[in-house]
Formats: structure tokens, sequence, C-alpha cells
């Protein structure tokens, strides 16, 4: 199957301010370029200050690139006028951390404002409003107002409205980071049913990792205005390649022993201490332990974790190792030489 066309592409952007009396120039992002494919879920992460917010702003039009070109869809959004750029936008659906619900409308008055705005006849918007509400759960709030509803049926308000002008793009900004991890659990799987059922396209800016492994495709880490490393959500979780993806990860998976455990590991375990990145391969703990065992070394764990992501297994496990040195170093080796990542964590 050939892949699916890009829905939002980035070339070269590159993003300065100017900010304070003495006119410095600040780099929110440099040389950012980026594809997100067509009814995927792409994720975009970094720690605050990265350049998340200043690149979905670029992506819905609010603001222009220094240099370099944005396109959604057919559409080079950095070549349009501001009146053509409207039109590109009533194609986006945004949500956000906060919800930015009317408090002096109901939950249908806000899921219909978008359509009132766009001109939709009264039907119409009842038709769509109703379906919608519906499919967030929350056909029989229709009339009630935003502080009559939780946390996280207000972001279901909040989706429902993005949806209203039925877009095919959907951007979502740390919409996720003012629930508790229960209600940020059914967002998340209402924004899967929003992709898988209508085929939405959904690029979702966080900081959290976990996030992200709920359900997205693809990720990008984003650091100092640039992007540190794009893959799989699998293959970053897995095989990390830069140190701004392994600190999201390690933060996430929780399955590789930080440096004040690793010190208490070494005071309990006089062995030989390494930790084995899982793969995700049928048997492959059964073989971690017949290599072990053909080179006469005792293997005990004494840490890790591992999780499931998209149906494949992730995590690490750290061994202590005791038996002759030189049949240590041979596992080991033997390891290593089938692809295994393995590291030695007594220094």
């Amino acid at each position: 199957m050939p892949p699916a066309p890009a829905h939002v592409r980035l070339t070269g952007v590159t993003k300065t301010f100017t900010r304070g009396r003495n006119g410095s120039r600040v780099v929110a992002l440099d040389d950012v370029s980026l594809e997100v494919a067509k009814g995927e879920v792409f994720g975009v992460i970094g720690h605050s200050g990265a350049g998340k917010s200043t690149l979905i702003r670029l992506i819905n039009g609010l603001e222009s690139p220094t240099s370099g070109q944005v396109h959604v869809g057919d559409q080079e959004i950095t070549a349009l006028a501001e009146r053509d750029r409207r039109a590109v936008r009533r194609d986006i659906g945004m949500i956000f951390q906060q919800f930015n619900l009317f408090r002096s409308r109901t939950v249908a008055g806000n899921v219909a404002y978008p359509l009132k705005v766009a001109g939709v006849d009264r039907r119409e918007r009842d038709r769509r409003v109703a379906r919608l509400l519906d499919f967030v759960g929350l056909l029989d709030r229709a009339h009630d107002h935003p502080e009559q509803l939780s946390g996280g049926q207000k972001q279901r308000v909040g989706i429902a409205r993005a949806l209203a002008t039925e877009p095919s793009l959907l951007l979502a900004d740390e919409a996720t980071s003012a629930l508790d991890p229960r209600t940020t659990a059914e967002v998340l799987a209402l924004l899967g049913r929003v992709n898988h059922e209508m085929g939405v396209t959904i690029v979702l800016i966080t900081h959290e990792l976990d996030v992200i492994r709920a359900v997205a495709d693809r990720v990008a880490v984003m650091e100092g205005g640039r992007i540190a490393e794009t893959g799989t959500v699998y293959d970053v979780f897995a095989h990390p390649r830069t140190t701004a993806a392994a600190d999201f990860v390690r933060g996430a998976l929780r399955d590789r022993p930080s440096a004040e455990t690793l010190e208490r590991l070494r005071r309990t375990h006089s062995g030989r201490i390494v930790t084995v990145a899982v793969r995700d391969r049928t048997g492959f703990q059964t073989a971690l332990a017949t290599t072990f065992l053909a080179h006469n070394v005792a293997a005990d764990i004494i840490f890790g974790g591992i999780s499931e992501l998209q149906e494949r297994a992730v995590g690490s496990l750290t061994f202590e190792l005791t038996g002759p040195a030189g049949g240590i170093d041979a596992a080991l080796a033997a390891l290593r030489a089938d692809g295994v990542d393995v590291t030695e964590e007594n220094a």
C-alpha cells in the first residue's frame, strides 16, 4: 500500500521573535521540517519552551514563519493573504488545555457557535450539534452551562465544538494537561474514535509522553526549537537515538534505574549489573536465559519493566550477573552480536 499523502508539511521553517526594549532576537523554531500523513495521529512532544506552541500556531496560520514553508493539504498557507488563510482554517479544528468555552452559552450553544459564525442555517446547526453531542456522550447535557460540567466533560464539549465544521485536521494543544489520569484516558480514547471513525488527521502537542504512547502513530521530539528525533512511537520508545528522546522515554516507562537507584543496587549487589533493552521478538527472554546459562552465568533480575506499545513489547531488564568473568564477557558479547542493546551499570 502506498504511503498516505502529507496532510501537513513544514519545510525549513524558522520563526524568530523580537522581545524586550532592546529588541533581542528569540529563535522559537530553528529550521524545522516534518510531515504529517493524512489520517494519522501525530504527536509533538517537548518540554516548555521547546517550540511546540509556536509550531501549532504556524500550522493553523495564526503565525507566519520568518523563513520556510508551511503546507496544509494542497495549500501553502505561508503564501496566502489573511482572508484566504481564514478559508484554510475552516478545515482545521482546535482544542485547548483550558477548554475555552463560553460560560454564557449552553453546551449546545458552544458547539453551535462556529457553525453560526460560518453562516450554517439553524436546522443544519441543530442536526450537527445533536449528532456531535451524542458522539461525545453529552447529548443529555445539551442545555447545561459549562460550570455544571466536570473538566473531562468540558473537554468533550471542546472536541465536539472543534468538529462542528467537519474539519479534516484537528490540532490539540496540551488538551489533557488539566485533567486527571482517568479523565485523560477517556479523552484520549475519544480522540482515537475521532481519528478512526471520522478519518480526521490529528496533531497532538504535549509534554506528556503517556499521551503520545496512548494514541499517536508517530511522534516528533522537540528540543530548543528543533526537531531532535522523529519516528514511529514504538521506534522512539524502544530505540531513542537522542538524549532528548531518551529522557522522555525514561520518564514514561520507568524501566531503567535512576542514578540514585543504581547507587543503591551497587551497594546491595556485588555482581556485575547490566541493563538489557527488551526486543520485540518471540522467546526473547528465553533466549537471554539460554545465553547466560550457556556461559555458566547466573542472572537475577533486580530492576526493570516491560510494557506493550502498539501491540509490541518495549522496556528493559536490569540483571545482576555472577559467574566467571570470562563467561560474563562472552555472554554479553554474544548478546551484542545478536543486536541486543546491553548497558553495563557498574561504572
